[in-house]
């Protein structure tokens, strides 16, 4: 007896982004499985996939948003719900990858943490990691298994391209982004600055920035970073770009985490338009006028079906995707 084996492609959200879920299975024209997810009365989370996913190539999306590690969490539990259901390949989606600036030791007595999720991810059952522009490359070598690293890049560019004109320079607002940066110009076609920055010793979510190293006198300054949080880095470039004598700044990320109080802060500062992406949600609360959301839920549909198809991920990039 002969059996010709079939590939079935199951896509199943978490309760973290929704919207981004249901955006990614329109692009591939799917239909999302359902989870049952639900919490006792502790706080336990509880998972029931509704149909079966024995054989299945299962893809579950899930962003690490606020709360973190109950988002984390989640995912973990629905990795091994799939595991025990039988699934051919586990492929864990996440967006934005929770933790992902405690990718070294800084000082000592410190956890690299970035690593214990890799950990965890591996050890719920994950066979692949997929997510969108990491915090530093190196996390990628945290995994024993294939992890295909994306880019909003293509959504961000072609947005500069479609809404700016004239004298244009890319700014990395410190040191650890001027690769990104210089790669975004090289794209753009225009010039490349750098703020330097630091941080006081001992102190969290607080930067100091020196001095810009490049020519921005008169010029349409496009800042670019993998993230927002408190935007204290965003905003200490923003101010410093000003009295430099830039003529207009803007402020591009790929994850908006946008924490307290980073809305405030970009409200008042120098920056006169915010982009980001939809790696996060951006509840009502910390959405302004100034702010605008891309969406990557095509970049992350292309992968999918890349993924599935065993067919090459970095060519929807050009081979620009490492981090």
């Amino acid at each position: 007896m002969e059996l010709i084996p079939r590939r079935r492609l199951e896509l199943v959200s978490g309760r973290s982004h929704r919207d981004l879920a249901e955006a990614i299975a329109t692009h591939l024209g799917l239909e999302l499985s359902g989870a049952n997810l639900r919490e006792f009365a502790n706080g336990e989370v509880h998972c029931r996939y509704e149909v079966s996913m024995r054989g299945a190539d299962v893809f579950i999306v899930q962003t690490h948003c606020g709360p973190v590690n109950d988002t984390l969490m989640e995912q973990l539990i629905m990795i091994d719900a799939a595991k025990r259901a039988s699934a051919k390949r586990i492929t864990a989606v996440c967006p934005y990858y929770g933790y992902s600036r405690q990718d070294r030791k800084s000082t000592g007595r410190e956890p690299i943490t970035a690593k214990l999720v890799a950990d965890m991810l591996s050890a719920a059952g994950a066979d692949r990691v997929v997510s969108v522009d990491l915090h530093s490359g190196q996390i990628q070598g945290f995994f024993d298994v294939p992890f295909d690293h994306l880019t909003a890049a293509p959504v961000i560019e072609e947005y500069l391209r479609d809404r700016v004109d004239g004298d244009v320079v890319v700014v990395a607002p410190d040191a650890g982004r001027v690769k990104v940066a210089e790669r975004y110009s090289q794209h753009l076609g225009c010039d490349l600055a750098l703020v330097h920055k630091t941080r006081p010793r001992g102190r969290v979510n607080e930067v100091e920035a020196r001095h810009v190293v490049g020519e921005v006198v008169g010029r349409h300054c496009v800042l670019i970073d993998d993230m927002i949080d408190t935007a204290g880095t965003i905003c200490a470039a923003a101010d410093l770009l000003k009295e430099a004598g830039a003529a207009d700044v803007w402020a591009m990320a790929t994850h908006g985490l946008l924490s307290d109080p980073a809305t405030d802060r970009l409200k008042a500062s120098a920056i006169s338009r915010v982009v980001v992406t939809d790696t996060l949600p951006v509840t009502r609360e910390h959405q302004f006028e100034k702010l605008e959301v891309l969406s990557v839920a095509s970049i992350i549909a292309d992968a999918i079906d890349a993924v599935f198809e065993d067919t090459s991920v970095s060519e929807i990039f050009g081979g620009e995707n490492l981090a």
